[in-house]
């Protein structure tokens, strides 16, 4: 009896560190774009890489898995790039970035979002082509860019 408590104690804890890790390297990348921006209004201030997970945090929302599914911060103030890691967030599915002071190129690892339905990335100070690499995001319908402040609605 003992011995079967034992290991369900040990499966539990297991399931648990799992559940935790994840949480962790999507909280991970979520601190590592936070410190790539400037954030004049403190609008990411919450985003707090010794919390549980970013679940917590404000502007992220996630699913019952807690994995990050999606991003809001439009209008938010915040300038600075767009960081590679992002293509890490395995189940985003809403970016929404607009109206900001985000500059260089988009990454090509966002094509790396599989579940991702809508990029939100008008009104910004980005530069470069779209990246092909977005074509593979088969449940993308909605990629909004400006190019030279007009805007333009692509379907894909």
């Amino acid at each position: 009896m003992e011995a079967r408590t034992g290991a369900a104690l040990l499966l539990a804890g297991l399931l648990a560190l799992a559940t935790i890790a994840s949480s962790n390297t999507e909280g991970d990348i979520l601190y590592m774009q936070r410190r790539a921006w400037k954030d004049p209004n403190n609008v990411v201030q919450s985003w707090d890489p010794t919390l549980f997970n970013p679940c917590t945090w404000l502007h992220v929302t996630c699913n019952s898995d807690n994995s990050v599914t999606r991003v809001d911060l439009a209008d938010a103030g915040i300038s600075g790039t767009l960081i590679p890691e992002l293509g890490g967030l395995k189940n985003l599915q809403y970016l929404e970035l607009f109206t900001n002071n985000i500059s260089g190129s988009i990454p090509t690892t966002l094509g790396n979002l599989t579940s991702l339905v809508t990029l939100d990335l008008y009104d910004n100070l980005l530069t470069g082509t779209i990246p092909a690499s977005l074509a593979n995001i088969r449940m993308l319908r909605f990629l909004y860019e400006s190019c030279c402040s007009n805007f333009q609605l692509k379907r894909c």
